[in-house]
């Protein structure tokens, strides 16, 4: 997912950059060095923003978070079926990965020990509030339209995710999104079939 919000000014596009970087190579690959060069200021003026990297993570993982579920909600506004839903909900990642980037939260899962504690309780919002979606995407497809899921809608979204985040990470390590896209679509089959 790519941030939005650009032209927002300074910020924004601070946010933008350390979004695309963070996406590449996670929170402790970067500094404001990067960020700064890349837009031509000054790191005084970043921190003049972001008086530290910490207050920069944690904000971007709100902006990212909230651009998140703005998604979720547009998926709800414009799909009625589950399955349909839960085909949007991969294509999200889908998307990301197409792009040469990972989702930010997964890639700041994988350095969850390193960050700072306002940045890892956002982290840990972003997946409860992915988890509650999924989950209830899956009990409404149980109920009404036949989905037969083999655990609990709570624990089937965790593997769905789990499954996305990892599939993610190999996809990447072997150069070849298709490999995503191949566990995305078992998984859907997997969640229809029962």
């Amino acid at each position: 997912m790519q941030g939005k919000g650009r032209n927002g000014g300074t910020p924004q596009r601070i946010l933008d950059i350390a979004e695309r970087l963070m996406q590449v190579r996670g929170y402790n690959g970067f500094s404001y060095a990067d960020v700064a060069e890349t837009l031509h200021l000054t790191k005084a003026s970043l921190h003049y923003h972001f008086p530290s990297k910490a207050e920069l993570g944690r904000r971007l993982m709100e902006r990212y978070t909230q651009n998140f579920l703005a998604a979720l909600a547009a998926i709800d506004g414009t799909s009625t079926s589950a399955r349909q839903k839960l085909e949007r909900y991969v294509s999200i990642y889908s998307e990301v990965l197409a792009n040469n980037r990972m989702c930010l939260c997964g890639m700041l899962a994988a350095e969850y020990a390193t960050l700072p504690k306002s940045v890892k309780a956002e982290v840990t919002r972003f997946f409860d509030a992915n988890e509650a979606w999924l989950a209830a995407v899956m009990e409404y497809g149980a109920r009404s339209e036949g989905l037969k899921l083999a655990s609990p809608p709570a624990e089937a979204a965790r593997l769905m995710i789990a499954a996305l985040e990892g599939a993610m990470m190999l996809a990447r390590s072997y150069g070849e999104a298709a490999r995503f896209d191949r566990v995305g679509q078992r998984l859907l089959a997997d969640i229809a079939a029962g």
